[in-house]
């Protein structure tokens, strides 16, 4: 049913209601249920706000990661450095990332590996691993790499043959959904099989992962990320593409589906039901695209638009649809479930960006006000490759300790940095590995940020050449 002018109305009134707040990349805002008032940051004592973070990046001796004073961080995996069981190199181009709960105090994460078209063109793809393939031609692929209780690590393919696995995501029972973020179809690009689908792999039991299935009621299409609703069984997924720019999608699971391990690899291609995302303002004025919101707070309804054709063999899903039919985003990327519904990235903040500009925004969808909320607006940074501004939101997730966590994909220095309930922004890692030089840049983002189950590990990846991180320390709450 299409929400009413009068209903959205009453609902921006309460998903708006929170603080309007700055911070050092721009207005900053959290969505609603997090925030905290102004007076609630702490001062030291002559009334200046404390700093929210751990304090400033100190360098790395050894070249790869600053981190403020007290943390440290190990090598979990390091492509072309680290073996799978198998004795093959650690693929290359990791992205997101997801950790699991083990038995006997093993941490399990899935980690994505961002390789796009065939496999002769990447010097390390995922192995192709008896049983695990779905298309023997493409390079890509998840790991699941396990640390055990004394610090030992292992890693090994959970699905092979598929192509350009961006964000993904892990799901309430335990999987993770990985994402191809291209869309080939068989016979181009030298793809023996389609491709543009999700797929499920289970970190816990390998031979859940045998022979490959696409979860085609996902759609078609250049997916990103994905979040699965714990109450209403709803997937939210979103759509890293341009010209025309990508939609935010929801499937909704046909009536008595029940999710589980391995369920969805049971459903038909046209099982349940796919639709686009449709926001109005408060005079029920269409909403374009997102990068029309410019201040942190605003608020839009939000209707559902049914796909016509989600496997889209002819024409893309994001084509479908004429002026005026669906709202779009520039690069939609990163998506997290918490305090009750889906935040998720638009990478730009504006429908077309000159130049290396690369500014950016971050949502937070209300599933019960069926409200979009911009709780982060990232201004373009006049001087990316110096320390002290950040640019270009890609991955997420919502710390333990209060906030989130962002992981930048911008065109200078790349960070890990925090955004606090007070709106207040604090770095907790810089890449020096790839900073490059003006003459010669050779910057590589940061991927899959997630944490431990217990909380006591930030894990995160740098993308190029491939190398996964775990970064311990003091952590509390930031304030």
């Amino acid at each position: 049913m299409p929400l009413s002018r009068r209903d959205f109305t009453a609902r921006t009134v309460l998903a708006g209601a929170g603080v309007a707040l700055t911070g050092t990349v721009g207005a900053l805002a959290t969505a609603p249920g997090a925030l905290a008032a102004e007076e609630d940051v702490r001062r030291d004592g002559h009334g200046r706000p404390r700093d929210p973070g751990y304090g400033p990046l100190l360098p790395d001796p050894a070249g790869l990661l600053a981190l403020p004073a007290g943390f440290r961080y190990r090598v979990l995996t390091h492509s072309g450095v680290t073996t799978l069981e198998s004795g093959e190199s650690t693929p290359s181009h990791h992205d997101g990332t997801a950790a699991f709960a083990g038995p006997r105090g093993v941490t399990l994460l899935v980690n994505n590996h961002e390789l796009k078209g065939r496999r002769e063109n990447w010097a390390r793809p995922v192995p192709l691993t008896e049983g695990l393939v779905y298309d023997p031609a493409a390079a890509g692929g998840c790991t699941v790499v396990e640390v055990r209780h004394g610090g030992e690590v292992a890693e090994w393919v959970g699905i092979a043959g598929t192509s350009t696995n961006c964000a993904g995501g892990s799901t309430p029972w335990g999987t993770w959904l990985t994402c191809e973020e291209n869309s080939d179809l068989a016979g181009k690009n030298g793809m023996t099989k389609d491709h543009g689908y999700v797929f499920e792999v289970d970190p816990h039991d390998r031979r859940a992962n045998r022979d490959p299935q696409p979860v085609k009621a996902f759609g078609r299409y250049d997916h990103e990320a994905v979040v699965i609703d714990p109450r209403q069984g709803h997937a939210y997924l979103t759509e890293d593409a341009s010209g025309p720019n990508g939609l935010l999608y929801r499937w909704t699971p046909p009536r008595g589906f029940h999710h589980g391990r391995g369920r969805l690899r049971t459903l038909a291609a046209d099982a349940g039901v796919l639709q686009a995302a449709k926001c109005f303002d408060s005079s029920g004025r269409l909403v374009d695209d997102l990068s029309r919101a410019t201040r942190t707070g605003t608020v839009y309804g939000v209707d559902w638009v049914d796909v016509p054709d989600r496997d889209a063999r002819t024409v893309s899903v994001r084509r479908q649809f004429g002026a005026g039919g669906v709202t779009r985003g520039r690069k939609l990327e990163g998506m997290w479930w918490a305090d009750g519904g889906a935040y998720f990235v638009s990478s730009y903040a504006r429908e077309e960006s000159p130049g290396a500009a690369h500014d950016g925004q971050v949502w937070f969808y209300d599933p019960k006000r069926r409200t979009v909320r911009l709780t982060v607006l990232i201004g373009v940074n006049a001087d990316p490759a110096a320390e002290g501004g950040y640019d270009g939101p890609d991955n997420i997730t919502v710390s333990p300790y209060g906030g989130l966590v962002i992981a930048e994909d911008g065109s200078g220095l790349q960070h890990l940095f925090g955004a606090t309930a007070s709106g207040r922004t604090y770095p907790l890692a810089r890449n020096e590995l790839n900073i490059g030089t003006a003459e010669e840049p050779e910057f590589s983002e940061f991927t899959g940020v997630c944490f431990s189950p217990d909380g006591r590990t930030l894990y995160a990846n740098i993308q190029d050449p491939g190398i996964m991180l775990a970064v311990t320390g003091p952590w509390r709450r930031a304030r």
